[in-house]
């Protein structure tokens, strides 16, 4: 059996939550951000207003600030979620920039035995994006990883809301990991998985972190232990073209770690040409943080 692909209605909120009774599961929604401040506070109050206060789906939302300079920190708390600074958390193993090292940083932090994983960038969504990725955990005991696919509001055609996606992650899918083919967007940002089978995982700090999850976990426990939900819609803020070469410098990195290429640097320099032969340097950090249960 391959990935299982289901839609996020397939279960209502009352079967959800008694599942969750049932199993003694808590459930952690982990929003990794960084200057968010325009979005994050609607994401937050949103969960908390209709799965918290409203039923007992979640029971705790975590935002993990990545080096914000702007007001991300306050809004997320005003709204009511708990804020950690991603560099603050067990100072003693160090920090790094980037996505990534967020979400390894969550696990010293959440108590969730399922973990919700949403951007902070988010305009076009519903909460049932949560009840939607918890469905496969709370329902299926062999699933350990769940990704949220959706249609993108607005892009110029089809594929222009994934660049990244189309010209990165899937060619490397198609001749590395095809069976991980089925996966309609392996770098959604929205994702669930076990928190125990998270903690096993190296993680990438920065981009990577999807794209080597899905490996990792196809794998270590074969395709079968991964499904996909669709979500329905979702828009967020589109980044400039020629920001995207290091969110694929990392992507590239870490497949072909995963291959078997060795002797990869912890980093790469990406130079950019924009006019004449002059570049424009990037120092684009590859490292990988090792699984987080050696230090929970």
């Amino acid at each position: 059996m391959g990935i299982r692909a289901a839609h996020w209605d397939d279960w209502s909120l009352e079967g959800l939550l008694g599942a969750k009774g049932t199993l003694g599961q808590r459930v952690s929604l982990v929003v990794p951000a960084r200057n968010e401040a325009a979005t994050v506070g609607a994401v937050v109050s949103r969960v908390r207003e209709a799965l918290m206060e409203t039923v007992d789906l979640v029971d705790e939302i975590v935002v993990i600030d990545s080096d914000s300079v702007d007001d991300t920190y306050a809004v997320a708390e005003s709204a009511g979620a708990r804020v950690h600074r991603a560099a603050e958390i067990r100072p003693d193993l160090g920090s790094h920039p980037g996505k990534g090292e967020a979400m390894w940083k969550s696990l010293f932090v959440t108590t969730g035995d399922l973990v919700v994983f949403m951007d902070a960038d988010l305009h076009d969504w519903d909460t049932h994006f949560v009840p939607g990725l918890l469905g496969p955990l709370l329902s299926d005991p062999a699933v350990q990883l769940v990704k949220g696919f959706y249609d993108r509001p607005g892009a110029d055609g089809p594929l222009e809301g994934g660049r990244v996606t189309e010209l990165v992650a899937r060619p490397l899918i198609a001749l590395l990991f095809p069976e991980l083919g089925t996966l309609v967007q392996p770098l959604a940002g929205e994702w669930a998985v076990r928190r125990s089978w998270f903690a096993g995982l190296s993680v990438p700090t920065g981009y990577a972190v999807e794209l080597a999850a899905l490996v990792d976990t196809a794998r270590a426990a074969g395709s079968s232990a991964i499904a996909q939900v669709d979500l329905g819609v979702r828009a967020h803020r589109h980044q400039a073209l020629r920001d995207l070469g290091g969110m694929a410098t990392q992507i590239i990195a870490a497949a072909l770690g995963r291959s078997g290429v060795d002797g990869l640097d912890q980093e790469a320099v990406l130079r950019q040409y924009l006019r004449g032969l002059e570049p424009v340097e990037h120092v684009v950090p590859t490292l990988e943080r090792p699984p987080a249960e050696a230090y929970l």
